[in-house]
């Protein structure tokens, strides 16, 4: 359990952070079944920020990057939002949500950020469930 006590659950091979994500997986497993939704992805990686580094003048000298610039010293890791859930409803509009059961606390104000780069970066608006 973690500090909001939702429990960790495995259902079809798959770990699930809460019981509610672990239902609403069973719940768009009924609706591509009934072909309402299609191409169900979980835990989808998006890409918010990308990792930046220092800009560098060296060059490989060899191997399959031989005369490309090596790339500089790491300054900040990338930023990631992970989706809890990705598919294509049967309007073919692309669907990306997040179960969310506490919604509060710093962990929520971080999803919330998140919620609004996905909008500003790729254009998604991410749907809490």
């Amino acid at each position: 359990m973690n500090k909001f006590n939702a429990q960790k659950t495995m259902y079809d091979g798959l770990v699930f952070d809460s019981l509610h994500e672990r239902k609403r997986y069973v719940e768009l497993k009924l609706l591509m079944k009934a072909k309402e939704i299609r191409d169900l992805k979980i835990q989808v990686p998006f890409v918010l920020i990308p990792e930046i580094r220092e800009d560098s003048t060296e060059i490989y000298k060899s191997g399959p990057h031989k005369g490309e610039k090596k790339p500089g010293k790491l300054l900040e890791k990338q930023t990631l939002y992970i989706a809890d859930f990705t598919y294509y409803d049967k309007d073919g509009n692309y669907v990306v949500e997040d179960a969310k059961g506490l919604k509060k606390g710093a962990a929520y104000q971080v999803f919330v950020l998140k919620r609004k780069l996905m909008l500003h970066v790729h254009g998604i608006r991410v749907i809490e469930v």
